[in-house]
C-alpha cells in the first residue's frame, strides 16, 4: 500500500470554507466546475492504480532488489490519501446540486462508499460522520466504529442505486460506461455484494441485517440489477495515448525484478490451469511455452538469502511481457463479473441464499478465463479436472482459491482482503513478522500529530495491543 501521509487535518484545511479563504480567490479564476470533470478524475486516480505490493502481499508476485515491506509482511503505517478522492466526490455533489443534475449526486456517493470501504479495510475505525466538516472548522475529526462506518458505506450504496436515473441528463465525463446509468446501477450493486459478503464473520451478531440484505438484492433484480457479464464489468479501458496507457507498460522492472511467487503458480500448475500461459513467461529452465514444467515461482517467506539464491537458479517465472510491453493490454478491473459469481456460490454455501453453488462456481472460473482469451474446449476440460471439479463439502475454499487466481494484478488489495477473511488460500508468514500475516495498516504519523486524541481514543477502544498491524478490526473479531 501507497505511504501517502495525508492527515485529515491538512486535507480539510485545504478544502475547507475559513476566513482565510477571501483573500486567496483569483476573482479572474472561476470557482465553479462543471460535476463532468470531477467525475473523469475520481474515475481514472480511483482505478488506474494496479499496485504491486498488493500483488506481493497478496503472494502473486515478489521483489528481487530488496527486502520489500510487502512480501516479508513488515509494513508500519500508510496514508489517508482516500479522503482527498472522497472530498473530490463530495465537490462533485456540491456542483451537482448547483446545476441540478441527480446522476453525478448518485455517483458521488458510490465513489465515497468505494473509497471508505478501502479506508476501513486498512484500518479499522476511521473518521466517517466527521470527515467533511471542514466548512464548519471541524479540522480534527472523531473516528467511527467500523460497524457504523460499514453501515453508512451500505446506505450509500443503497442511496446511489435508487437515485440513478436513466431519464436525466446524460453523463459527461463518463470514461468508463460512456454514461449508461444501467452499467453503473450493475456495477453498484455488485459491489455492495462484496462489502456485504466481507461481513460474512459478523452475520447475526451485528446490528447490521448482513444475510437480509444480501437475500434481499439477489430477490429483486429489477430493483438491483448486478453483473451479467464480462461486458458489464467495472474496469478501466487503457489506450495508447500518452497518460492513458496500461500502468505497467514500459516498464523493465515487469522484466527484471517482479518474479511470480511459488503460491500463485503453483495453485495454477497442481490445476493444469492454462491461464498461467497468458500471465506468466517461461522461466529460465522452460524450453515448452506450452508445458507448465516451464514455469515457476519464487518462495516470498524464504530469507532473503535463501531468496536470491532461488532466484539466480532461473526457476521464477516473471509476468508475461504484453504487461510492460502492450500499452492496451488489458482493463484494469475493479468489479468483475467472474467475482460476482464466486460471492452467490459463497452465498449459497452460507445460505444466505438458495440455488446452485457448482454453477455460480463454473460461470466465475469461465468467465475468467474467457477474460484471458482461453478456448471454450480447455475451459470445459479444467472444469472437469482435478482440484477444480466442484465438491461441495470443500466448497468454501474451492470457490476463494478460484476467486484469487482471477485476481491478479487487478482488485487492488481485494486478494489479500479476501484471504484475511477466508484463510484461503494458505499464505506462508515469514519470520520477520513473528510468524503472522498482518491484519492492517496501523494509523498515519500525521493523524498521531495533529489529531492525537481522536485516534488514539480510536485505538484505545479497538485493539488491546495497540496500534499494531497483527491486531484485529472488528470484522475480523
Amino acid at each position: 500500500m501507497k505511504k501517502i501521509t495525508i492527515a485529515i487535518f491538512i486535507i480539510t484545511l485545504l478544502f475547507s470554507a475559513c476566513d482565510f479563504e477571501k483573500y486567496q480567490i483569483d476573482p479572474n479564476r472561476t470557482s465553479e466546475a462543471p460535476p463532468g470533470l470531477f467525475l473523469t478524475n475520481l474515475m481514472v486516480s480511483s482505478f488506474n492504480n494496479l499496485d504491486e505490493s498488493a500483488a506481493q502481499a497478496s503472494r502473486m508476485m515478489t521483489w528481487v532488489d530488496g527486502q520489500s515491506s510487502s512480501q516479508y509482511y513488515t509494513w508500519q503505517r500508510a496514508g489517508f490519501g482516500g479522503y482527498a478522492n472522497i472530498l473530490q466526490a463530495h465537490q462533485m455533489i456540491v456542483e451537482a446540486e448547483r446545476l441540478a443534475l441527480p446522476n453525478y449526486i448518485a455517483l458521488a456517493k458510490f465513489f465515497q462508499a468505494y473509497h471508505y470501504y478501502q479506508l476501513t479495510m486498512a484500518f479499522g475505525d476511521v473518521p466517517f460522520s466527521d470527515a467533511l466538516k471542514g466548512s464548519e472548522e471541524n479540522y480534527v475529526p472523531a473516528y467511527d466504529e467500523q460497524e457504523d462506518i460499514f453501515n453508512g458505506i451500505l446506505t450509500l450504496l443503497e442511496e446511489a442505486n435508487e437515485e440513478l436515473s436513466s431519464s436525466e441528463p446524460e453523463l459527461v465525463g463518463d470514461v468508463l460506461f460512456a454514461g449508461d446509468i444501467s452499467k453503473w446501477q450493475k456495477a453498484i450493486n455488485s459491489f455492495r455484494l462484496r462489502v456485504l459478503l466481507t461481513l460474512s464473520e459478523q452475520d447475526g451478531t451485528s446490528s447490521i441485517d448482513i444475510s437480509g440484505q444480501f437475500a434481499s438484492m439477489i430477490a429483486d433484480p429489477a430493483t438491483y440489477p448486478i453483473i451479467q457479464s464480462n461486458e458489464d464489468n467495472l474496469a478501466l479501458q487503457h489506450y495508447d495515448v500518452a497518460g492513458n496507457r496500461y500502468p505497467f507498460f514500459d516498464n523493465q522492472n515487469m522484466k527484471v525484478a517482479y518474479p511470480l511467487e511459488t503460491t500463485f503458480v503453483e495453485l495454477m500448475k497442481d490445476r493444469n490451469d492454462p491461464r498461467l500461459f497468458h500471465i506468466a513467461e517461461m522461466n529460465d529452465l522452460g524450453t515448452d511455452p506450452s508445458d507448465f514444467a516451464s514455469y515457476g515461482g519464487l518462495d516470498g517467506s524464504a530469507s532473503f538469502e535463501d531468496f536470491q539464491a532461488e532466484f539466480l537458479s532461473g526457476v521464477g517465472s516473471f509476468p508475461n511481457l504484453r504487461y510492460s510491453e502492450d500499452p492496451t493490454t488489458e482493463p484494469t478491473v475493479i468489479m468483475s463479473f467472474s467475482e460476482v459469481q464466486f460471492i452467490l456460490a459463497e452465498a449459497v454455501e452460507l445460505g444466505w441464499i438458495t440455488g446452485s453453488a457448482e454453477t455460480f462456481y463454473n460461470a466465475g472460473i469461465s468467465a475468467n478465463m474467457e477474460f484471458y482469451g482461453v478456448s471454450s474446449s480447455d475451459i470445459s476440460t479444467y472444469l472437469t479436472g482435478g482440484n477444480v471439479a466442484y465438491n461441495t463439502a470443500n466448497g468454501i475454499e474451492m470457490i476463494n482459491t478460484q476467486k484469487y487466481l482471477t485476481y491478479f494484478l487487478s482488485s487492488g488489495w481485494e486478494a489479500f482482503y479476501n484471504q484475511r477473511r477466508t484463510g484461503f488460500p494458505v499464505f506462508s508468514a515469514t519470520d520477520f513478522n513473528d510468524g503472522l500475516i498482518p491484519t492492517r495498516w496501523m494509523y498515519p504519523q500525521a493523524e498521531l500529530n495533529l489529531n492525537t486524541s481522536n485516534v488514539n481514543a480510536a485505538i484505545e477502544r479497538q485493539f488491546s495491543e495497540g496500534d499494531n498491524i497483527n491486531a484485529k478490526m472488528w470484522l475480523l473479531k
